[in-house]
């Protein structure tokens, strides 16, 4: 996969692109619903992502934790934690961006968002939420057990 970016042209008299990384998707119509789905039920994580962290990946900065590498390619695989709201987290887990930086071609691929499952669920049917959380239908007893374990552990 990393050949195509290695081998990719650049038009005459263009001079930003050298400069600027692009963004890939490894299933566009995937990453794309989980981040609708981000924007709609996690704000706070939505808009680091969008107003942030994008323009920095683009810019070349890559934040985030490195989880792989590949020296010889110079392939990077980062995970970006988002911000997000503690219940949220507690109850869902983190909120991470996970991508893949093609050094050579001056690439970014975006693998996925993630925790999948709630993420999914929340596109494919609209989430009652509990004191302010999301509660998944497919497991809604262990979602409200969680968050007023939560509440009686704050109080």
């Amino acid at each position: 996969m990393h050949t195509l970016y290695k081998n990719r042209k650049v038009a005459k008299g263009v001079t930003s692109m050298n400069s600027s990384y692009i963004f890939e998707y490894q299933n566009e119509n995937e990453f794309k619903v989980k981040e609708r789905t981000l924007r709609k039920y996690n704000m706070i994580a939505y808009k680091e992502l969008v107003f942030k962290d994008y323009p920095a990946l683009r810019n070349g900065k890559f934040l985030g934790n490195l989880v792989s590498e590949n020296k010889e390619e110079k392939i990077k695989s980062y995970e970006l934690e988002l911000p997000s709201d503690d219940s949220f987290k507690k109850v869902h887990g983190n909120v991470y961006l996970h991508y893949t930086v093609y050094e050579i071609g001056k690439v970014v691929l975006l693998t996925n968002i993630s925790p999948d499952e709630i993420l999914e669920e929340a596109h494919r049917t609209e989430l009652p939420t509990y004191k302010g959380v999301l509660i998944s239908k497919s497991n809604p007893q262990k979602d409200i057990f969680k968050v007023n374990l939560l509440n009686m552990l704050n109080k």
